[in-house]
């Protein structure tokens, strides 16, 4: 005969589901009963008995992710308390079988709490039916007495009273019960309840669990930590950072921080830290402190918002570290506090800009005021706030530089110079504030869509390109263009010229004559041994290529960006620092990064599938496309092919950098260029200047020539002309503002008809604040990012247009408008 079944009820009356083969299945705690049971091949009415030839199923183990950790949990634990066999006792035995969990099943609450305390089983379901056998509550009571039973969920099986009004659950809650399971012996109802313990309770209790070994590492940390709640009521700190305050086990737990006494110097500085860790960004810098005892210690602190539910601030975590070197950490101090005031201006944006001047631009400096001014931006790019992890590996390089012998120091420079030329530069950006116009534009602006499959399809066809119209196709050169777009492109030089009135003089062409007097400005016919007619066809071809139907996005759009990258090219340092092919890639570049844009974002396209996104595998998705498109367009015909002329070789690299300029324009990689840019090129530079060198040495020569920094300063280039409309006079300022907001507002209404994921949700056209996203748009790309610009190339008008504007949307903001302009007095 075959196996006797795996079941054995043992002397203290525990049943014991076993996995064990047939050299077990006599096993001594087996009972007569349950024997003849057995050899007459009936098993225990209700109970899943296995033969020898059928395995016992075991779960596998799974894996569960608690944060940054895995975990493996084992197959479940399961124990019923049933003092005699029934339907619901059967019912459990068969979904602990279905589920692939272990299951034990005990008598009396003596062995219920002798097999709980072998076993540590995940699961403890007890029957609270029947009083008269046990003290279902007392048990319970009895079994969270112990130490393992800490995590256990426990489960109270009650009758069901359809005549009865439905009772508390209070009770059982108070007696240590996890939750309650109304009697029904259904196997699938069993079943769903086990499984539904397993993804919950159980699963969350097993993270729990997990929680006592990150515990375990603070509890050892030689550092010292400080957990608070968003109110700054302290939460937890670890053994390290009571003995470094001189405080008791426990006696801090529960206090204010305003309760503790600190030793700061400066109270303004306090307020400098609460404006950066309240808007979500990591602070750190040396900070003075009071022990109990009323002696100041100096610390390394690093301070960490952390995000909690609701997508809110709910801890901020310290982590501090003594100072050794106090003379040398006061002086640290004193610098960090000093930018520390001028980080508060980009935290803030209150009185944008004034008092910005760091301590260190009053020495070595000469007394003009454009002079002052930019070197006030360079004093700003010291405290910018997008570090990223590599920056902050950077920075502790530097300062171990000042220490180490000179063998050691030459190494660091070379690490640093490697590290300054690898892609490591993508910051760690929190939420900025709480703000929802930011959120919605940096996950419009910096994600590529949902990627949620949809039936609804977005068709835009890389194929489809549009034919130069006969009416375009006129012989039209600098020596024959009307004199009302003469007039209006007068001043094209000056960064106030007025794009729109082009535009109107045009009938909204104004790429083509725009781009005919910038590129024999430049000599770009020269350049690329092209007639002017061939360039006049090729700017044709691209133009018809722009959506007039766009509000934003369009060949005015194009010019615009076009303008700003000839003025930023005419700009003394930029000119220093580029060779004629640059310049040449950033004219054509600009002319083109948007050619047949759809007026659309990449996330959009992502979301409805379009063709382009799975062309281009939902990455750079637009940019890819008008770089590839521009390249198609040219090289189709030989009547506008401005390159058909050149050197293989030449034209080979002056793709390339073209390519590189126009992907720069995604918004993806926004903050990764302008960290480069910070790092490699204007920390650099300042750091020279301060040392006393005149501009025209060696170094500044080799900082701004190699060739790693002049693709960085070209990407920098096109991103800050692409997006330069804050900087912008007023008035065209909020022309641009209503032209994008529309485009918006009309990709929110598509979305919204499509029922596809609305990326932007408040640029509804019905309910979204105009000023608000300006600000938003403003404080969150454009301010950093032009003070980098600002620095380096000497930008006056640019940042004074910005600080207009900026103040504008405030006005209109604070007043509580939403649209573009006030109303009529």
């Amino acid at each position: 005969m075959g196996c006797a079944p795996s079941i054995h009820i043992s002397d203290s009356r525990v049943v014991y589901h076993s996995s064990k083969e047939s050299e077990e299945c006599n096993s001594p705690h087996q009972t007569n009963t349950t024997m003849s049971q057995q050899q007459q091949g009936n098993p225990v009415p209700g109970l899943f008995i296995k033969s020898s030839n059928t395995s016992t199923y075991k779960a596998p183990v799974t894996d569960v992710q608690f944060g940054p950790m895995r975990l493996h949990q084992d197959q479940l634990q399961v124990l019923l308390v049933f003092a005699k066999e029934d339907n619901q006792s059967n019912g459990f035995c068969w979904a602990c079988e279905k589920a692939g969990f272990r299951c034990n099943i005990a008598r009396t609450p003596e062995s219920a709490l002798e097999c709980f305390l072998d076993k540590h089983h995940d699961i403890i379901i007890i029957d609270h039916r029947h009083s008269r056998y046990f003290d279902a509550e007392a048990l319970c009571r009895s079994i969270r007495t112990t130490k393992p039973s800490e995590n256990t969920v426990i489960i109270g099986v009650v009758r069901r009273h359809a005549d009865r009004e439905e009772s508390s659950i209070l009770p059982l809650i108070s007696a240590g019960f996890t939750r309650r399971y109304v009697e029904n012996s259904n196997i699938m109802a069993c079943y769903n309840e086990l499984i539904q313990l397993e993804f919950g309770e159980v699963q969350a209790q097993f993270k729990l669990r997990a929680c006592n070994s990150l515990f375990t590492a603070l509890e050892k940390s030689q550092e010292a930590i400080e957990i608070t709640s968003e109110d700054h009521v302290i939460q937890y700190v670890n053994p390290a950072f009571e003995t470094v305050m001189g405080y008791q086990i426990g006696e801090l737990i529960g206090k204010e921080l305003t309760e503790v006494p600190i030793n700061e110097k400066k109270a303004d500085f306090l307020d400098t830290i609460n404006s950066c860790i309240k808007i979500g960004k990591e602070w750190q810098g040396m900070y003075y402190a009071k022990k109990k005892n009323g002696d100041s210690i100096q610390q390394n602190v690093k301070i960490l918002p952390v995000v909690g539910q609701g997508g809110k601030i709910r801890h901020y975590v310290s982590i501090s570290r003594l100072c050794n070197d106090n003379n040398k950490a006061e002086k640290t101090c004193e610098r960090v506090q000093a930018e520390s005031q001028t980080d508060i201006q980009t935290c803030r944006h209150k009185d944008r800009r004034k008092g910005s001047l760091d301590v260190r631009s009053t020495t070595s400096r000469g007394s003009d005021g454009s002079s002052q001014r930019r070197h006030s931006s360079m004093a700003r790019i010291h405290s910018m706030t997008i570090e990223a992890p590599i920056t902050k590996v950077i920075n502790i390089i530097n300062a171990a530089q000042e220490s180490s012998p000179m063998p050691v120091a030459e190494a660091l420079d070379r690490v640093l110079e490697i590290l300054r030329t690898t892609e490591l530069y993508s910051p760690q950006l929190g939420t900025k504030d709480e703000d929802p116009h930011t959120s919605d534009l940096v996950g419009g602006l910096m994600t590529d869509g949902l990627r949620r499959l949809s039936g609804n399809e977005y068709i835009l066809s890389a194929k489809q390109t549009h034919q130069v119209a006969g009416s375009l196709i006129s012989p039209i050169s600098l020596n024959d263009i009307p004199p009302r777009i003469t007039q209006a492109m007068e001043n094209e030089e000056h960064w106030d010229f007025d794009i729109f009135e082009l535009e109107a003089a045009t009938h909204k062409r104004p790429l083509v004559y725009l781009g005919l007097k910038i590129f024999a400005r430049f000599g770009i016919c020269e350049f690329l041994n092209c007639s002017e007619s061939t360039l006049r066809s090729w700017l044709q071809v691209i133009e018809a290529n722009y959506h007039s139907s766009n509000s934003y996005h369009n060949s005015t759009h194009s010019a615009d960006v076009l303008h700003a990258t000839a003025y930023f090219l005419s700009k003394e340092r930029v000119k220093q620092t580029l060779d004629p092919i640059d310049e040449v890639a950033a004219l054509i570049a600009a002319t083109v990064h948007d050619v047949d844009h759809p007026g659309r974002t990449n996330s959009f396209l992502c979301n409805a599938g379009s063709e382009l996104a799975i062309l281009y595998n939902d990455t750079a998705v637009l940019e890819s496309h008008h770089a590839a498109l521009a390249f198609q367009l040219t090289t189709r015909d030989d009547k506008c092919n401005i390159f058909k002329n050149m050197e293989r070789n030449e034209y080979r690299t002056l793709r390339q950098a073209i390519i590189d300029m126009v992907l720069a324009t995604e918004m993806t990689k926004h903050f990764e260029h302008v960290n480069k840019f910070v790092n490699s090129i204007n920390k650099p530079l300042a750091a020279l200047e301060e040392n006393g060198n005149n501009g025209d040495g060696e170094s500044i020569k080799t900082v701004l020539t190699s060739p790693e920094n002049r693709i960085l300063i070209k990407r920098m280039l096109i991103k800050c002309a692409d997006i330069s409309n804050p900087c912008r006079p007023i008035e065209q300022c909020i022309e641009w503002a209503g032209r994008i907001s529309e485009e918006y507002f009309a990709q929110t209404d598509e979305e919204k008809r499509q029922g596809l994921p609305v990326v932007m949700p408040v640029f509804d056209r019905n309910t979204c604040s105009i000023p608000k996203s300006q600000i938003s748009f403003i404080d969150y790309f454009i301010t950093d990012m032009f003070d980098a610009w600002d620095a380096f190339a000497d930008l006056p008008n640019l940042m004074q247009h910005l600080d207009n504007n900026f103040k504008y949307w405030k006005g209109l903001d604070e007043r509580k408008l939403r649209s573009l302009r006030p109303p009529p007095e």
